[in-house]
């Protein structure tokens, strides 16, 4: 019985060929995923869709994987030029061959899927030209925020929202660690130790502990909110490994938590409308909705004019989730190209980004002095030289050990940066500690 009915829905559903360029651990779990849920999807769709060819580096290796040996090639610009594959996905990573692979993809008219957030951050503008230009589509769910629908939402959903901030947590690396360090008092080595041993984290994690990784992902969200093309070199970052123990501890006696975050904003200055763009750790008020995003999970917290604020959450990372992400960027492009249509997205060639002078942020600042008479009075002068004004402070320990914990009223980085270049001048100052950021807790 359910060899006939699948035989009839074979003669009554049109077939689409998938060439999949890369098959590591998302690329292998999107076949799988593609494998289990393809009648389904046929059913819904109207599309049934198949795995035509697979470009890996060593072919060899796939042999005990389950997938038929003669879809593997080790040429991947015979996959996008092969006449039999209708879309392409893209998962090798890296901006080389991977740009010229996808750009040629769009010429030929073969939608094109990809998680590459590296590319997309870097020649994004160009890409979205190129598959605008041949009329298909270029989707990239898996670029940012893993499993989370959160792109399409942006660039489709929100396309007509006045969207003026968006404040997330995009990288599950960081976000591991930051948890371990605020639940289990874990120092920041040991934290990016375990990260590292249960897969989180790459051997030189640079890219996520940096910023490097939550800053391309921000620039495409920039991109697609603001219409106006960002790249990395936009985005402000400051990575977390800095971030101590005893910041920790500090921010929780406070009511915050410390999380890694990418602020998203536009602000109208005497030049019109600014975008800032910045990666940096933060303390978040209890009572945020981002501030119980814990382990490895994502949350992205967007803020409209009549949408008010809305948060997605879910799985940053992982094969799975990824591959969810892509198999639905699929499903989309294989419709659309059934139906002689394509999402669009149109960005300007480049945004007028604001200077990381000049956002405005609260500072948390921590600082070694020398506890005797007049210090304070000094320390004072110099912020109120620079206008900046205290909100709190507290004094720990005594003597030579003495430091004292500052919350500032919101202020520019340019003041701050000044402020401290002063206070570092001054010899009872032993030393600058911390320097956060705080959010705001609305």
């Amino acid at each position: 019985m359910r060899v006939a009915a699948a035989r009839r829905y074979d003669q009554r559903v049109p077939k689409l060929s998938i060439g999949l360029i890369g098959c590591g651990t998302v690329g292998g779990a999107f076949v799988e995923l593609l494998t289990e849920r393809r009648e389904i999807i046929a059913t819904r769709t109207g599309v049934e869709l198949t795995i035509g060819q697979i470009a890996v580096r060593s072919p060899e290796k796939y042999r005990d994987r389950g997938i038929a040996a003669e879809l593997f090639t080790d040429d991947p610009q015979s996959v996008v030029e092969n006449p039999e594959i209708d879309v392409v996905v893209e998962l090798i990573g890296g901006l080389d061959p991977a740009r010229a692979l996808i750009r040629r993809a769009l010429e030929l008219g073969k939608p094109v899927v990809t998680g590459n957030k590296e590319l997309l951050a870097a020649h994004g503008t160009e890409l979205y030209a190129a598959a605008a230009a041949s009329g298909v589509d270029l989707l990239f769910e898996a670029a940012v925020a893993g499993g989370i629908p959160l792109v399409r939402v942006l660039r489709e959903s929100l396309v007509g929202e006045d969207v003026n901030r968006v404040t997330g947590i995009i990288n599950g690396t960081t976000n591991f660690i930051l948890t371990k360090m605020a639940e289990e008092g874990a120092d920041y080595a040991d934290a990016l130790a375990e990260a590292q041993r249960l897969g989180y984290a790459e051997a030189d994690p640079t890219a996520d502990v940096e910023g490097f990784d939550a800053g391309a992902k921000a620039a495409i969200i920039a991109s697609i909110v603001f219409g106006a093309g960002v790249v990395p070199d936009d985005v402000h970052h400051e990575g977390i490994s800095g971030v101590t123990a005893a910041d920790i501890e500090s921010a929780r006696r406070l009511g915050y938590v410390i999380k890694a975050l990418a602020v998203i904003d536009r602000e109208d200055g005497p030049d019109g409308p600014a975008i800032g763009v910045r990666v940096h750790p933060a303390m978040v008020p209890h009572h945020h909705p981002l501030a119980t995003v814990n382990d490895s999970f994502n949350a992205v917290f967007v803020e409209g004019t009549a949408v008010g604020e809305l948060m997605f959450y879910g799985r940053g990372a992982g094969g799975d989730p990824t591959a969810s992400a892509v198999l639905g960027d699929v499903i989309d492009a294989a419709v659309n190209l059934m139906n002689g249509d394509a999402a669009r997205l149109v960005i300007s060639d480049r945004a007028t980004v604001r200077s990381v002078d000049a956002m405005r942020s609260q500072f948390y600042l921590t600082m070694k002095v020398s506890d005797r008479p007049g210090v304070l009075a000094q320390v004072a002068a110099i912020f109120g030289q620079h206008g900046v004004s205290i909100q709190t402070m507290e004094q720990w320990g005594a003597g030579d050990e003495a430091e004292i914990y500052f919350i500032l009223h919101e202020t520019t980085t340019a003041a701050i940066r000044e402020t401290l270049a002063e206070l570092s001048k001054v010899d009872a100052v032993q030393g600058i500690g911390s320097v956060i950021r705080l959010v705001d807790g609305r």
